[in-house]
């Protein structure tokens, strides 16, 4: 028998009593004995506790011997729910709950189903609507079990309605927003991730969510058109459906050029509506993916606990996985490798690449070389340098001749103005692109892009 009709039909049979359906651990650990895991394997995987997934495994044993009127363990509740789900197919009583209810006749009309089909799920609970057609593949490479916590904490338990992954171009805040959704998703009715590369304007993004959110298509309600720009109508969903919307690559959004902040004329308007989602009571989440953290998004954080910003930072010792997939030598310089590329998994897999390719694999040979090589990274960078404005390219140039971190007071006084020089740093930080120390100072992939292009002006 199939796991996923196990789960539904288990689900079903606790929401008939209850009036709640499986949450995502409990999920997680009937599948996981139903694979044949242990509870550390399944704590591994849900990125928590041992003792809590066995808490949680002991309360749900329990409730399905309730319901069924059997001792349920963990080494016989597939055998039990296999036995119960073919005896219901076949019109056999399955046990009482409460009152001596027939759960056979009442849930699943069986003469009307056939086996190789899950039961239906109770009528006045609409089925949730998941749309990731626009998401990585699921992928669990890395294993980043204290930012899922966090993120978790935020939207499960605190209900936070905007919540913002910011970091550098590869450094893995899709792959760390997938991994998430995959966790949590069975706690939304809707889901819908869309990436602002594929959405030309403000309006067009509104009508993706609207229409996807609307009880019925377009097409059979017609009506849905005439409020597709409303923000209040979009904000009516997120009070009517417990919503998660990820917005991919925020950042296309804003204008390069400038200043951190300023939207696209096509996306105008799009700050207001962003504080209206934070400010006004839902119990949905809005989760934006960036490499720059808008305004708005600044600004709420003091004003509400509601919204909250979770840098994504390199996967540090993590990162050796990466390494030892790609069979590099010379594991002992794995970690100055790290350290030098700053965690990021992408950066990693390039310059993995080219050490395989122009060092045979080795890295200590790699690290060798007297300059710090860029080479496929270099196309990367010039998206993020591209973005700045004039006077951020001042101070990162001024940054990358310098050794050591230096403090702001320390800056030349025919630089920049010092409001100049102040709202300058303040974007380069909404930017990940200055480093966190106890002075300014810039990664040393950054540093030494810039120093490339100075030596080209040359």
């Amino acid at each position: 028998m199939e796991i996923q009709e196990a789960l539904q039909w288990t689900d079903n049979l606790i929401f008939a009593t209850t009036g709640k359906h499986l949450d995502s651990l409990q999920r997680a650990i009937l599948e996981g004995v139903w694979e044949g895991k242990g509870y550390q394997d399944i704590s591994d995987e849900y990125h928590c506790s041992n003792d809590h997934v066995r808490k949680s495994a002991s309360d749900l044993w329990q409730l399905l011997s309730d319901l069924l009127g059997e001792e349920v363990k963990k080494k016989n509740v597939r055998s039990l729910i296999e036995n119960k789900i073919f005896s219901s197919f076949n019109g056999v009583q399955i046990g009482n709950i409460g009152n001596n209810v027939n759960l056979c006749n009442d849930l699943y009309n069986q003469s009307k189903i056939p086996r190789s089909r899950s039961p239906s799920p109770p009528s006045n609970k609409s089925e949730p609507r998941h749309d990731l057609s626009q998401a990585p593949e699921y992928n669990r490479l890395y294993n980043r079990t204290e930012p899922l916590a966090t993120l978790k904490q935020w939207i499960l338990e605190e209900n936070s309605r905007i919540i913002t992954l910011s970091g550098l171009s590869g450094i893995g805040k899709t792959a760390l927003a997938r991994q998430l959704v995959e966790q949590i998703k069975d706690n939304f009715d809707r889901i819908l991730w869309r990436s602002h590369r594929k959405l030309p304007n403000l309006e067009t993004l509104q009508s993706h969510i609207i229409e996807f959110l609307a009880p019925t298509p377009p097409s059979q309600n017609p009506s849905i058109i005439n409020y597709l720009n409303s923000r209040n109508s979009l904000l009516d969903h997120l009070r009517n459906h417990r919503c998660l919307i990820i917005l991919d690559d925020f950042q296309e959004t804003l204008t390069p050029g400038e200043l951190v902040g300023n939207y696209r004329p096509e996306y105008q308007n799009y700050g207001q509506l962003i504080h209206e989602i934070g400010q006004l009571p839902h119990n949905s989440c809005l989760l934006l993916l960036t490499w720059e953290q808008p305004l708005e998004i600044a600004t709420l954080e003091t004003e509400t606990c509601a919204c909250k910003t979770l840098p994504v930072l390199g996967l540090g010792k993590l990162a050796t996985e990466i390494l030892s997939a790609r069979q590099l030598k010379d594991e002992k310089k794995w970690p100055e490798l790290i350290q030098l590329y700053s965690g990021n998994p992408l950066w990693l897999n390039i310059i993995a690449s080219t050490i395989l390719d122009l060092f045979n694999g080795s890295v200590q040979e790699y690290l060798s070389y007297p300059t710090l090589f860029l080479g496929d990274l270099e196309p990367i960078l010039k998206q993020h340098y591209q973005r700045l404005s004039e006077s951020e390219k001042i101070i990162i140039q001024w940054l990358a001749t310098q050794d050591q971190p230096v403090k702001i007071s320390q800056k030349p006084p025919e630089l920049l103005s010092d409001a100049d020089f102040l709202k300058a740093i303040q974007s380069l930080k909404r930017r990940s692109l200055l480093e966190k120390s106890s002075g300014l100072t810039l990664q040393p992939v950054i540093k030494q892009y810039v120093k490339n292009l100075s030596e080209k002006c040359f």
